[in-house]
């Protein structure tokens, strides 16, 4: 790495997502892991999955070696600018609908389930009662 780190902004590093080009931002330092796409052990499907972010979670989350950790030296690049890093959106259930302790709907519906086959067999009764030949 240079004595002196170059300061990328975070637009610029999103644009780097590609296997041939290939960016990542980990603990506020840009690192090129194009070279390493092909030799790391998880796929180069993980690495870009990790680009347009702050991969940071994603890297500790696996547990690293400490010559993973080491070699990282070599593929960074600079620092990131913390001013441009987009904020973590926070996530926002959807609205539901308000509960309904009536529960109306429901319940009319259960006492008809209940009635029209008494209803029908009431009339079946009926009718065999009055067509019946004495």
């Amino acid at each position: 790495m240079a004595s002196d780190p170059k300061i990328h902004s975070f637009e610029e590093v999103a644009k780097h997502n590609q296997i041939k080009d290939c960016w990542l931002v980990i603990s506020g330092k840009v690192y090129d892991v194009t070279p390493f796409m092909e030799d790391h052990p998880g796929g180069d499907e993980v690495l870009l999955s990790a680009t347009g972010k702050d991969a940071t979670n994603d890297f500790e989350d696996v547990g690293h070696s400490d010559s993973a950790r080491e070699m990282m030296d070599k593929y960074c690049i600079g620092t990131i600018d913390v001013s441009t890093v987009p904020q973590r959106r926070v996530y926002v259930p959807p609205k539901q609908a308000p509960y309904n302790p009536d529960k109306t709907p429901e319940f009319v519906i259960k006492i008809l389930q209940f009635l029209v086959p008494l209803l029908i067999l009431a009339l079946a009764f009926a009718v065999r009662h009055y067509t019946k030949k004495e």
